[in-house]
């Protein structure tokens, strides 16, 4: 009997445990607070993404300002000179540096989100940690490279006012932070969707690059929204990225005319498609090992 009661006694102390894993309860849930846990590995995952950008090349953290730079001046010569697309008067080469600004961090952030699970299966398998560290890594890293492009932005917008060229900030300039805030989460919720269904559909990591590659010409970077063509413009209108490019433009350059309804879509369009990425992130990543 002393035995029993003993026994009991054992069992009815409650345990104390300084981590506890379990599963979500609901597939919406984010725990900022574990996310804040493992803030460290997050700062290690973008170290690791920007050292690894320029490591063993010979021009190393320039290419952040090469790649834009020429791609830049390509479209200038292609877009601009030989099939001579206007820009609204505009001077050509701040005008294809801030779509180019714009579009290039989220391009790079859903490529490499796309690919998550992907990328790091060996790592999930292994380790636990919040699986979300991986894609909000990526858009912090890219959210460096964005802003060491951005200062590219500012020097060219400086050289054109010292020349007398009419371009001006406006009051849109003050949507600058709500901007970045949309493209990655419109980047984020877009790769987190695509990851997870890469891990079914593997075809689809083909399609992706491709499809990118396409969207960026539905959008207005080597055009103004003007200029496309009335039968197609609602197109390019429901694109989410069409709002982000006019603002930024609008804003920093003063380009005409503006509508801040695209802005408002832009920006509820980012919400639909976040919160039904963290669901199917959510759902897929706790049984994707089983598939990949």
């Amino acid at each position: 009997m002393d035995l029993d009661h003993s026994s009991r006694a054992i069992t009815n102390v409650k345990e104390h445990w300084d981590i506890v894993i379990k599963p979500q309860t609901s597939l919406f849930e984010i725990d900022i607070k574990e996310i804040w846990r493992y803030r460290d590995l997050l700062i290690m995952f973008v170290k690791r993404d920007i050292v690894t950008f320029y490591k063993q090349t010979i021009l190393g953290p320039l290419w952040f300002f090469i790649q834009p730079l020429f791609t830049t001046l390509m479209f200038m010569v292609v877009f601009g000179g030989l099939a001579g697309i206007s820009t609204n008067g505009l001077p050509k080469g701040l005008f294809y540096l801030a779509g180019i600004l714009c579009w290039n961090y989220f391009s790079d952030c859903l490529n490499r989100t796309s690919t998550t699970f992907k990328e790091n299966q060996e790592i999930f398998g292994k380790v636990y940690f919040p699986r979300i560290v991986v894609p909000l890594s990526i858009v912090v890293a890219n959210l460096v490279r964005f802003g060491i492009q951005f200062l590219l932005f500012i020097a060219f917008y400086v050289f054109y006012l010292t020349r007398g060229t009419d371009v001006h900030p406006n009051t849109g300039a003050l949507f600058f932070p709500l901007l970045i805030v949309i493209i990655a989460g419109l980047s984020l919720g877009f790769g987190m969707i695509i990851t997870a269904m890469t891990t079914k559909y593997k075809d689809l990591t083909f399609l992706v690059q491709f499809g990118v590659q396409l969207w960026m010409y539905a959008t207005p970077i080597i055009y103004p929204l003007s200029a496309a063509p009335e039968k197609y413009r609602w197109l390019v209108v429901a694109n989410p990225m069409t709002g982000v490019v006019e603002t930024f433009k609008f804003g920093f350059l003063n380009q005409q005319p503006f509508e801040i309804y695209y802005l408002l879509y832009s920006f509820i369009f980012m919400i639909v498609i976040l919160f039904t990425g963290i669901l199917v992130f959510n759902k897929v990543e706790k049984g994707f090992m089983d598939t990949i």
